[in-house]
C-alpha cells in the first residue's frame, strides 16, 4: 500500500493522504490540544477529556518500555469498553507496540490459541475476565515460550485481582514518554482477529495509516462527524466496526464518546440515548429491532440523533422504515470487515435505499466476480471484491489464507452481492451460505429480508435442509410480542414470501422459536441451526 497516493481522485472525492511517517497516536494527539478540557471519553466511571487521554496513554506508553515490551511486540487488550481501552490501544501505538485488541466474551482456549499465535508479551484485561486469562495462559505455555507474559487487571468499578497487578499502578508510575515511536504510515500498527468459523481465528494485520483513511474516507464524509458530535456504539470497540466508531472517527474530529462496559440491551442502549443525547449513534440490524419491539422505546423527542449506521448484517427494510419513521432518524446501512477494517459501502445521508447496503464509499472500487473470475451482468449475484487504502496487510503466520483473501489490490470479501439498476447494490449471503434449491441458487438473505417484511415477524433465519436427497430450505422465525406461532400463520408466510420471490426460493419448513443462536456482533449463526436440524434428523433415524 502506498500511502502517499491520492486513491479518491477518479470518484470526483480527493481526500488529503497522510504522511510517509506516521504515528496515529500522536496524530490524533496533536489535533487535539488544543482541545485539552473537552470531554473525549464518558464511560462508566466518568469522563476523561482530551488532555487526560494523551497523558495516561504516552504513560502507558513509557510504561510498556519499562517492562522490557519492544517496538513491533504484542500485547493483548481484553477491555471491557472504557477509556482504558483508548489509552492502552494508543499508548501502545505511540510506543511502536502492536495491541491486539481482542473479544470479552471468549473461552480459555480460544485466548489460548490468541496468546501462542501472537506470543504476546502482556495482557491487559478487565477483572471479570481475569480467571479465564489464567487458565488461557496456563494452556497458551504448553504451544509458545511465554513466561515473560504479565496480567494486569483493569478494575472498572470490580475488585481488582489481588495477585496480578494494576493496570492503573502500571500508568501512574510511568512518566509520559517523551515521544512517539517513528512509525511510517505502512508499519505494523494493531491485529484483530477475524471471524473463526471456517477455520482458527485469523491475525488480521493492519498498518497506522488505515485508521486514516477510514477517517477521511468514512467518518468524515459519509456521517459528517464533527467536533460537536456526541457519538455512541452499540458495537464494542474490540471489533473493527467498533474501533472505528469510538475511537478512530470521534478522535479525529474532536468529537465526545460515551463507552457502555455492559451488553448492548435495548434498555441499556435507551438510557444512555436519553442521558447523555448522543447525535451519532452505531448499531447492528438485531439491535435495532429490537430497539423498536421494546416497550420502554423513548419518544423522538427524548433523543438528540442525527445520523445512525447498522453494519454486521443486511438491515431489513422494514426496520429501517420504521426506525426512521419513528425517531426521524436515517439509518445508514453499510458493509464493512476486519480486513477492510471499517464500512466500504454504505447508504447516503438524504438518499437511504432500505433493503440495499448502498454503493461504493469513495475511494473505495467495488466489483462482483464469477466463480471464475469474471464479472457478472448487472443484476447477476457475484463474489465481491473490494480494492481501497484501508485493507489489512496480511494474515499474520497463514501464507494460505493469505494468498486466497489478498489478491494484489483487491481484497476477497466472501460475501455475494448483486448490483441493482439504481446503481445500488443488494447482500445476497455469504459465499459459503448459498443454497441449491431445485437447481438453482437460493440466498437465504433474500429470504429472510422478505420474511422481515410480514408484520408478525422479528427477526428469521433460513438455512438449507437435506431431505430424501435434496435440499429444502428452512426458516426459524421469531414473532414480534402479540404474536402467536400456529399452522395458519406458518402457511400465511409461505405464500406472503412465494408472493414476493420466485416459486422455487419460499421457505418449506417454518419453524417458531424465541430467539436465534447469533455471535457477539448480532450476527445470526445459521451453522447452529443447520447442527441442530442435523442432530433432530439422526435421531429422527436411529429412533
Amino acid at each position: 500500500m502506498d500511502t502517499r497516493t491520492t486513491p479518491t481522485a477518479k470518484h470526483g472525492h480527493e481526500v488529503t493522504p497522510p504522511p510517509s511517517q506516521l504515528n496515529f497516536a500522536s496524530h490524533v494527539f496533536s489535533l487535539n490540544r488544543s482541545r485539552a478540557a473537552k470531554a473525549a471519553y464518558i464511560d462508566d466511571r466518568g469522563v476523561t477529556t482530551y488532555a487526560q487521554l494523551e497523558e495516561r496513554a504516552r504513560r502507558f506508553a513509557a510504561a510498556l518500555h519499562a517492562q522490557g515490551v519492544r517496538a513491533e511486540e504484542r500485547i493483548l487488550l481484553a477491555l471491557h469498553d472504557s477509556a482504558d481501552l483508548p489509552v492502552c490501544f494508543l499508548g501502545a501505538l505511540y510506543a511502536g507496540v502492536v495491541p491486539v485488541v481482542v473479544n470479552t466474551l471468549l473461552t480459555a482456549p480460544d485466548y489460548a490459541y490468541m496468546l501462542a499465535h501472537s506470543r504476546a508479551r502482556a495482557v491487559i484485561t478487565s477483572a471479570a475476565i481475569v480467571p479465564v486469562f489464567v487458565e488461557a495462559l496456563s494452556q497458551a505455555r504448553t504451544q509458545a515460550p511465554l513466561d515473560g507474559c504479565t496480567v494486569f487487571v483493569s478494575a472498572q468499578g470490580e475488585m481488582a485481582s489481588p495477585s496480578h497487578p494494576s493496570l492503573s499502578t502500571l500508568i501512574e508510575a510511568a512518566p509520559p514518554a517523551a515521544n512517539a515511536a517513528a512509525t511510517s504510515g505502512d508499519d505494523i500498527a494493531f491485529w484483530l482477529y477475524s471471524s473463526g468459523s471456517t477455520g482458527k481465528p485469523k491475525g488480521t494485520v493492519h498498518a497506522h495509516a488505515n485508521l486514516y483513511w477510514t477517517a477521511e474516507m468514512y467518518g468524515k464524509p459519509i456521517l459528517g462527524m464533527q467536533e460537536n458530535d456526541v457519538v455512541f456504539s452499540a458495537a464494542k470497540l474490540f471489533f473493527a466496526y467498533g474501533l472505528g466508531n469510538a475511537l478512530t472517527f470521534p478522535l479525529s474530529v474532536g468529537a465526545t464518546t460515551v463507552l457502555m462496559a455492559e451488553r448492548a440491551t435495548p434498555q441499556a442502549i435507551f438510557e444512555r440515548l436519553v442521558k447523555y443525547r448522543p447525535t451519532v449513534f452505531f448499531g447492528v440490524p438485531t439491535l435495532y429491532a429490537n430497539m423498536l419491539s421494546c416497550p420502554q422505546l423513548p419518544a423522538a423527542a427524548d433523543l438528540a440523533l442525527r445520523v445512525c449506521a447498522s453494519a454486521g448484517e443486511a438491515l431489513p427494510r422494514e426496520v429501517g422504515e420504521r426506525f426512521t419513521a419513528h425517531f426521524g432518524c436515517e439509518i445508514l446501512d453499510g458493509l464493512g470487515s476486519t480486513e477492510m477494517l471499517h464500512i466500504f459501502l454504505s447508504n447516503r445521508r438524504g438518499d437511504v435505499h432500505y433493503g440495499t447496503t448502498g454503493t461504493p464509499v469513495p475511494g473505495y472500487e467495488i466489483e462482483l466476480r464469477d466463480e471464475h473470475g469474471a464479472p457478472v451482468a448487472e443484476g447477476e449475484v457475484g463474489d465481491l471484491y473490494i480494492k481501497g487504502p484501508s485493507a489489512a496487510l496480511m494474515y499474520w503466520s497463514n501464507r494460505e489464507k493469505s494468498r486466497a483473501t489478498f489478491l494484489g489490490e483487491w481484497v476477497k470479501s466472501g460475501d455475494k452481492y448483486r448490483k441493482l439498476p439504481n446503481g445500488c447494490y443488494a447482500y445476497a449471503g455469504r459465499s459459503d451460505d448459498m443454497l441449491k434449491v431445485s437447481g438453482q441458487y437460493v440466498s437465504p438473505i433474500e429470504v429472510e429480508m422478505t420474511l422481515t417484511e410480514h408484520e408478525a415477524v422479528l427477526e428469521a433465519a433460513v438455512i438449507g435442509v437435506e431431505q430424501d436427497g435434496l435440499v429444502k430450505t428452512c426458516a426459524f422465525v421469531v414473532l414480534k410480542p402479540g404474536h402467536v406461532p400456529s399452522d395458519a400463520l406458518g402457511q400465511e408466510m409461505k405464500a406472503f414470501v412465494k408472493q414476493r420471490l420466485a416459486p422455487h426460493k419460499y421457505p418449506r419448513d417454518i419453524v417458531f422459536v424465541d430467539d436465534l443462536p447469533k455471535t457477539a456482533t448480532g450476527k445470526i449463526q445459521r451453522f447452529k441451526l443447520r447442527e441442530q436440524t442435523q442432530r433432530q434428523q439422526a435421531s429422527l433415524r436411529s429412533a
